[in-house]
């Protein structure tokens, strides 16, 4: 069965119970067919949902080369960990709790998102996948693969960038952009 207790709840209180069940009997796997498969070898982004053991929160942004993320299987997919700010947010709460929700939006051609849900695993390394830039892999068992229709998912033009992967420019990190240094100067004032 899919969904969680609150998801049948608040389809019971709102009426939407045929429509979600549609949806679960219609849309929603337990591994990855080809399309979708070949879909994720295209992707150069995706964001992550991790939570702590606590269930906090955090999501992420993860991009590469199309084909950064590994499908090895119907079952299986990697992705790499390339050097970051050092805080190990998502690694740190995927070590407290494996579950692990991954969001691949194609926003140039189809405009159309899937959902892989699973659990995940941290390796160092894993054999027959090179990637010089990666420090460490995750290896996510899919348990959940399904449609983020494409109704509300803008059409965007991609343009050339230069991407600096693993620097500690600032300037390149988007420096203090939010002004967070400034607030937390002030809030201590």
């Amino acid at each position: 069965m899919y969904g969680s207790n609150g998801e049948r709840e608040l389809q019971k209180q709102f009426g939407t119970e045929n429509r979600a069940q549609g949806f679960y009997s219609n849309q929603v796997l337990q591994k990855l067919n080809p399309m979708m498969k070949d879909f994720i070898s295209k992707q150069q982004m995706m964001f992550i949902s991790t939570a702590d053991g606590r269930g906090n929160c955090d999501t992420s942004f993860r991009a590469g080369e199309a084909g950064f993320v590994k499908v090895v299987n119907e079952s299986t997919i990697i992705y790499p960990e390339y050097r970051g700010n050092g805080v190990y947010a998502s690694l740190g709460n995927i070590i407290e709790n494996p579950h692990i929700g991954l969001l691949f939006i194609d926003f140039f051609e189809d405009c159309v998102g899937l959902h892989v849900n699973g659990t995940a695993f941290i390796e160092q390394e894993v054999e027959g996948f090179e990637d010089g830039s990666a420090e460490r892999w995750v290896r996510v068992t899919v348990e959940e693969a399904y449609l983020h229709c494409s109704k509300h998912i803008p059409l965007l033009q991609r343009l050339d960038k230069e991407i600096h992967w693993g620097t500690d420019n600032t300037d390149y990190k988007g420096g203090d952009y939010f002004k967070a240094k400034v607030t937390i100067a002030q809030e201590k004032c």
